[in-house]
């Protein structure tokens, strides 16, 4: 948590437009099980940098909780909250029933709950006599999460901008990219559309650095998501990496921007063509959080950052809205 502090901090200075956290439970590696209370920590130690979840797991909880949790964030910090909604879980199946104790069908409920949160949140409950407070009024944006076609279709019906998980999730972009554009139907929200697309990046001074981490990286996902109690050997590490399933677990990585700066805004000019996406959310990779810095503050002179105009950038986005 302190590294995602430093993370944010580092942003912010870069001039960055925003940073989310996504949720996760019973996951040893991921301390974001509550995006809302870390979001709070970190909004007390940045100024300008627009925080958000990416997202919370929306079938885990009530949609009131969250406009009363996002809402208050939203009254702490005027013009900095993002709403990120995904669909899945965000756990395995056994804390899902068990230490949740949420219903395993009720993703089912999705576009419904989403529906029901934003009337919340612009002050137009549902439900008769019932207003979040707080939250009624704050308007914060919500922005539809996915990997496949679903999240596609929602956001398109709803008017609502999307976000594609294209860092660990990259089979369905294009496809949910364009679905998305050509079907979206104006609302209150949007009058056209706008897409985020996720991208791992990992920038160095030369390009075989980049690309000796970017290596580790790969070995280090695959050693993460092999189910193994006993230490793994490097020569066993070896012939996981080189097996199927292993080079399954690297495909996820497909989009990933790795070498100098140079290069890498190279690489995230032409995805920013591939997937039709109006702005990017970097996923920095590296063997360690030094190196994820570094990579952010590489990216951010190549791309020729300005910290003053990031932060009239969600203004600026809220007007288009």
């Amino acid at each position: 948590m302190a590294r995602s502090l430093e993370l944010a901090q580092t942003a912010e200075r870069l001039g960055y437009s925003r940073i989310w956290y996504s949720e996760h439970h019973n996951m040893p590696s991921i301390a974001s099980s509550s995006p809302a209370v870390l979001i709070a920590h970190i909004a007390a130690k940045t100024e300008r940098i627009r925080l958000g979840a990416g997202g919370v797991m929306l079938p885990n909880h009530s949609p009131y909780v969250i406009a009363e949790q996002f809402g208050t964030l939203a009254e702490l910090n005027p013009g900095r909250i993002d709403l990120g909604l995904g669909r899945a879980p965000g756990t395995d199946m056994n804390t899902l029933g068990r230490a949740l104790r949420r219903d395993p069908n009720a993703a089912e409920h999705f576009p419904d709950d989403v529906v029901e949160l934003h009337g919340y949140l612009t002050g137009n409950s549902h439900i008769p006599g019932v207003q979040a407070i707080p939250g009624a009024g704050t308007n914060v944006p919500l922005y539809v999460l996915g990997s496949s076609m679903f999240g596609a279709t929602l956001a398109a019906k709803l008017g609502l901008p999307y976000s594609f998980a294209s860092h660990f999730a990259p089979t369905h972009l294009m496809q949910a990219t364009k679905y998305y554009r050509d079907n979206f139907e104006p609302s209150d929200v949007l009058s056209e559309p706008y897409v985020i697309a996720a991208v791992n990046v990992t920038a160095a001074e030369t390009q075989e650095e980049a690309e000796r981490q970017t290596e580790i990286v790969r070995r280090n996902r695959v050693k993460q998501m092999v189910n193994s109690r006993a230490p793994i050997t490097e020569a066993q590490l070896d012939r996981l990496v080189e097996s199927h399933s292993g080079q399954q677990i690297i495909e996820m990585l497909k989009f990933t921007a790795t070498g100098t700066g140079e290069q890498v805004r190279e690489y995230l000019e032409g995805f920013t063509q591939t997937a039709q996406a109006d702005e990017l959310m970097v996923s920095f990779q590296g063997p360690s959080h030094a190196h994820a810095v570094r990579s952010m503050e590489i990216l951010a002179d190549a791309w020729e950052l300005d910290p003053a105009e990031a932060a009239g950038a969600p203004g600026d986005w809220n007007e288009k809205r």
